[in-house]
């Protein structure tokens, strides 16, 4: 187990690394953060700056969001937190970003979230997918590129979930061969659009207010889909307001009825869900595929 003094050692180690000189820490501040990874606010003599870092040993999981927050960054759109440096030292993978203070949400909070996500989705690609894979959570996300929306979301997220689900006995042989039988249906049920940017993983918990109450993504898992699955995701938990939704629909309308293809849409979020938690995410998973499928 690590002491204070083991942990001051690390952090001003990474920064020095980052920097090219010593730079004293004066104080850490463990944060709340998720399953995987310690998150903490270093105060040092040369400013604030946020860490996360583990001991998982996940293979190029924060090169992976590095580059996905450097993607999201050059867009211009929305504020994303800056990459100062990631690496590996004693034992731990660290990513160091910009500190961002945060703040009470300003008055046009959720207005500025819809119309900027709006603008991000208007960056697109000649394929669904990205050049490099990631991570969601704690599980490895396969961005191959495929011209086609319906094979990707199929062959690249649904699948992967409910395999790896069968595999690990979180799922029957009965339910994993409803998926291959709701792929079928997939043609039919979702529309045709352009890739566009997605964050990737965005709910409530990965928008912040910053320091002047403007929004700010964090924690991505960047890829080129269709962007109802992002804005289908924004609903899984809640937590958006209706003026996110007003805005962004003013900006950027989607097409009808994607109100009966959210859930189909979650599938892909849910399984994530399952197969990271356990089997208590299933049932809203069964309640879509049998809707479909009966």
């Amino acid at each position: 187990m690590q002491t204070a003094e083991d942990q001051f050692q690390f952090f001003e180690g990474i920064l020095f690394e980052t920097l090219g000189h010593d730079v004293q820490v004066n104080e850490y501040r463990l944060l709340q953060g998720g399953s995987i990874n310690a998150t903490v606010q270093i105060l040092t003599s040369e400013g604030k700056y946020f860490v996360k870092y583990n001991t998982l040993n996940y293979d190029q999981m924060f090169a992976a969001e590095a580059r996905g927050l450097d993607l999201l960054r050059e867009t211009k759109v929305i504020r994303i937190p800056e990459v100062i440096n990631w690496g590996r030292r004693d034992g731990h993978d660290y990513l160091i970003l910009e500190h961002i203070e945060a703040n009470k949400q300003n008055k046009f909070y959720w207005e500025t979230l819809g119309h900027k996500l709006a603008a991000l989705h208007r960056n697109t690609s000649d394929c669904f997918g990205l050049g490099f894979n990631n991570y969601i959570g704690s599980l490895e996300q396969n961005n191959e590129p495929n011209i086609n929306w319906i094979p990707f979301f199929i062959e690249k997220r649904l699948n992967v979930q409910a395999g790896l689900a069968y595999y690990n006995e979180l799922i029957d042989k009965e339910v994993y061969d409803k998926f291959q039988k709701f792929y079928e249906l997939l043609p039919s049920l979702l529309p045709d659009e352009r890739p566009s940017l997605l964050h990737g993983d965005l709910w409530a918990g990965n928008v912040i207010a910053d320091n002047i109450g403007e929004p700010c993504l964090i924690d991505p898992a960047v890829y080129y889909g269709n962007r109802e699955v992002e804005l289908a995701f924004t609903r899984l938990f809640d937590g958006f307001d209706n003026r996110f939704y007003e805005a962004y629909h003013e900006s950027f309308p989607l097409q009808p009825r994607f109100e009966d293809r959210a859930g189909i849409y979650n599938l892909y979020a849910l399984m994530v869900h399952v197969n990271i938690f356990g089997a208590i995410y299933l049932p809203p998973v069964l309640r879509t595929l049998n809707r479909y499928l009966s």
